[in-house]
């Protein structure tokens, strides 16, 4: 079976230091959105589940974990071919030791912090190439304070006799006494990956990484990608388009001109024929990246043609010999 090119923790959608404990919510909640039972059919759905319980496979054997950090997956296929356990758990293995079974269940309900989305701003050149973002981060962090709270509180129900044969239902609240938290801001860096032909609108998360919440899960934080504005180029879903300006000579008699792209290559974008004014000439291949795959979009290129500001009688004269 073929895995994801994206590594275990990007699969798992937690950065490289993630705790056990971390690992293990953000598994529960993908392969609650991945497992087969909820996708039936859909092979997409069914290869994240299979590349989903992979990663969580080896990011929870710590020696599995270490040999991926220091070698990657040819470090753990050589260390399985060299006499190294041999394949864990049997995906729904995996799955039943969540969730009690083969079958998806919906997850409990607990208290969740807020989501947190950012809007990022990615360069045209990253998301032609691919590229890293550094982003500062502030949150609030649940640290110990002084004194007891009131925690895990939930209603118990009970009946009380009033009278012979005659019982009343009470609702009472209980809480259990736990120590005392606050919050504190906190700063850190983090690393946003940028995919090669990433879209307006689309995501990458963090999850436990937005706001906390006392006796619940923390939020998840995710930056919407959003194109900054270019100098030379304008994308369109897959499309680049652009504009260059030729001389009247040129656009008379043919020119050769080049036009530099993104990533520095030289798109030739002359021609030998009449090229008139505001013409429009597809480039294939010479678009965006599509995401997640290996094809892309085309460049259009739009021509301007500059006219001379004045002419001379004698030129004006040859002119009209030339084109008459």
């Amino acid at each position: 079976m073929q895995y994801s090119r994206k590594s275990y923790y990007e699969v798992l959608q937690v950065p490289k230091g993630a705790s056990e404990d971390q690992i293990k919510r953000a598994y529960r909640k993908l392969a609650l959105k991945y497992h087969p039972d909820k996708n039936q059919g859909n092979e997409e759905a069914n290869k994240r589940f299979a590349e989903i319980n992979n990663a969580y496979e080896v990011l929870t054997d710590s020696e599995k974990r270490n040999i991926y950090d220091r070698y990657g997956e040819e470090g753990l296929r050589q260390h399985a071919a060299g006499g190294g356990r041999g394949p864990g758990m049997n995906i729904h293995d995996i799955f039943s030791s969540f969730f009690g079974g083969g079958t998806v269940e919906e997850e409990e309900r607990t208290p969740r912090g807020d989501d947190v989305i950012v809007e990022l701003d990615a360069s045209l050149e990253d998301l032609y190439m691919g590229g890293t973002l550094k982003v500062w981060r502030e949150k609030n962090v649940l640290k110990p304070a002084p004194g007891k709270r009131k925690c895990n509180c939930r209603n118990e129900q009970y009946h009380r006799q009033i009278a012979p044969g005659m019982y009343q239902q009470i609702t009472e609240q209980v809480c259990e006494d736990c120590p005392n938290v606050k919050y504190v801001r906190e700063g850190y860096f983090i690393t946003v990956d940028i995919e090669k032909g990433m879209k307006d609108g689309q995501e990458v998360s963090f999850y436990d990484d937005g706001e906390p919440i006392i006796d619940g899960e923390n939020g998840d934080l995710k930056f919407r990608i959003r194109t900054a504005p270019h100098d030379r180029f304008r994308r369109e879903d897959n499309d680049l388009h652009t504009s260059v300006t030729i001389s009247l000579v040129g656009a008379l008699v043919g020119f050769e001109k080049s036009l530099k792209h993104l990533d520095g290559h030289l798109v030739e974008i002359g021609t030998k024929g009449i090229t008139r004014a505001k013409e429009v000439r597809k480039f294939k291949g010479e678009g965006m990246p599509v995401h997640a795959s290996t094809k892309k979009g085309d460049l259009y290129v739009t021509y301007e043609v500059s006219f001379p500001t004045s002419l001379t009688d004698e030129q004006k004269t040859k002119i009209k010999e030339i084109l008459t």
